[in-house]
């Protein structure tokens, strides 16, 4: 009995470490190999793939490089048109995009959450016109019954359907916009000049139960294959021409029975082919003729935005989980307070909310999961940066994450070194290149005559970054003492190689000629 008990007692301790370790473990799939990471030389990156649309193009970055798979990050760009729709589709993986250029509209279908946008037959007519347009439900609730039963009484009146939808989401230049793993989304591109964006996917999230390969699942049209899987043939860089016969995408219903999809959704089987994108063309970026029409209020301004219904995760909701790492608090409202309306977009542009400023040096806005709490769910962050010429970041690491950086003007000259003391890259960056910034790597960057300006994704909803040099560094930290004896220097110079720098992470630099002097 006393052996039973004991080897019971054994087994319920094994049992109990092995749920902490997984409790313990972090959300990121390990990569497939340790040599994931082993990178002897790091390079800017250049889009791999084009595929052209009716109404735009998609750059796409190979996520089979080297860099992108220590990351295991996924990098595309999209470039819509005026009046460009970009069709709806989701992924397995969590997104952050980063508006470049331009100003759209986009629809996130939470799913679960109530159709809040809903409008009558007059109320559609003037939206037509550019009258009121729609309106919207707070609390996350519908309309009252009567209401919606005067809104069918219109409807079936005018043989029209009333039209409702989920809410409508303006974005605008220097947005992040985050979208979690399986949601839909589209976009549409409501300006008058090219809608730019950089979206990043997170291909070894916790969300992604999949494998590491970027999948993403297209609701219409007959797309070109985005990304080229392992194991199939790659190629080197390709151009898809919207039309063309090369397609072997097709959207996730045409996969299912036409007979089958006429029963499911009530309607004739010339809809259903429609639905399944047969013989369309257009690729994932459609042309909308005489502009799209939505039900939406009217538009507010920045600072009314800032202050309207979209949400934070509500109060009580400290603790992490819900497949990421915050969770319901004992005292949550429900699950439409808690997701319905949480805010998924945040401008990182604003040089006014730069959290770093050095007037000659320049400035870094940050957007995490204390700006932005929907990024605690996708685990993800992001960093502006704008740099004034001749301006440095100072020598840094990130702790806790990878760093994926897009230039989105200028140029900038960067040294990123490794463990072993070895410089990895030493070169120019310049627009619209990609430089991966592995964890614990060291950079040190310049910008060069025209400036530099950036935006870099990173793989932690809070990355921690370490500075080795300014204000706040690893060497104020340090007694003078240390610093002395770990580098063989008089005290006086360790005073100056502690205390010479009063900027915390921007600095400024000199110019070329003051260099060479110096020099």
């Amino acid at each position: 009995m006393a052996v039973k008990l004991s080897s019971f007692l054994c087994l319920l301790a094994l049992i109990n470490v092995a749920c902490a370790a997984r409790q313990q473990q972090p959300f990121k799939y390990q990569t497939e190999s340790h040599g994931e990471c082993q990178i002897q030389r790091l390079q800017a990156l250049e889009p791999t793939n084009q595929i052209r649309a009716e109404a735009g193009s998609t750059d796409i970055w190979n996520h089979n490089e080297e860099q992108l798979k220590c990351a295991g990050a996924t990098v595309i760009r999209h470039t819509i048109e005026p009046q460009g729709l970009l069709l709806p589709s989701y992924s397995n993986a969590p997104q952050l995009v980063y508006v470049i250029q331009g100003k759209g509209i986009q629809g996130v279908l939470l799913p679960g959450c109530p159709d809040t946008y809903q409008s009558g037959q007059s109320e559609f007519e003037q939206f037509q016109h550019g009258g009121r347009q729609g309106r919207e439900e707070h609390g996350g609730r519908g309309w009252s019954r009567g209401e919606e039963q005067e809104g069918r009484g219109r409807g079936q009146g005018s043989q029209r359907f009333q039209d409702r939808h989920q809410k409508i989401r303006h974005f605008r230049a220097g947005d992040i916009l985050a979208i979690p793993a399986g949601v839909s989304y589209w976009a549409y591109n409501d300006g008058n000049e090219q809608l730019i964006t950089v979206v990043l996917l997170d291909n070894t999230n916790f969300a992604n139960q999949l494998d590491i390969n970027p999948r993403r699942f297209y609701l219409a049209g007959s797309p070109q294959e985005e990304h080229q899987q392992r194991g199939r043939q790659q190629h080197g860089k390709q151009q898809g021409r919207w039309g063309s016969q090369g397609s072997d995408k097709n959207n996730v219903f045409s996969g299912f029975e036409i007979d089958w999809l006429s029963q499911v959704f009530n309607v004739d089987r010339n809809v259903i082919e429609k639905l399944q994108g047969q013989n369309d063309q257009r690729g994932n970026i459609v042309r909308v003729q005489g502009g799209l029409q939505v039900i939406q209020p009217p538009h507010m301004t920045e600072h009314e935005q800032g202050r309207r219904g979209e949400s934070e995760w509500p109060r009580g909701q400290g603790e992490r989980g819900h497949g990421g790492r915050r969770g319901r608090g004992d005292d949550d409202n429900g699950f439409e307070e808690t997701l319905c309306n949480i805010r998924l977009r945040e401008n990182i542009d604003d040089p006014e909310r730069a959290a770093i400023y050095t007037p000659r040096g320049g400035r870094v806005s940050t957007i995490n999961s204390f700006n932005l709490p929907v990024l605690s769910w996708l685990d993800l962050s992001a960093e502006r940066g704008v740099l004034y010429q001749n301006g440095i970041i100072a020598p840094h690491y990130y702790s806790n994450a990878h760093s994926i950086t897009y230039v989105t003007r200028g140029q900038a000259r960067i040294q990123v070194v490794d463990d072993q003391g070895q410089t990895v890259f030493d070169d120019v960056i310049r627009e619209g290149q990609l430089l991966v910034e592995p964890q614990n790597y060291v950079i040190l960057k310049q910008a060069l005559q025209d400036g530099y300006e950036y935006i870099s994704f990173k793989t932690s909803d809070n990355a921690f970054r370490s500075t080795l040099a300014g204000r706040n560094s690893v060497f104020r930290g340090l007694p003078v003492g240390v610093i002395a004896n770990a580098y063989q220097i008089s005290p006086e110079e360790a005073e100056l190689l502690k205390f010479n720098r009063d900027e915390t992470t921007v600095f400024q630099g000199q110019r070329s000629s003051e260099r060479i002097a110096v020099a």
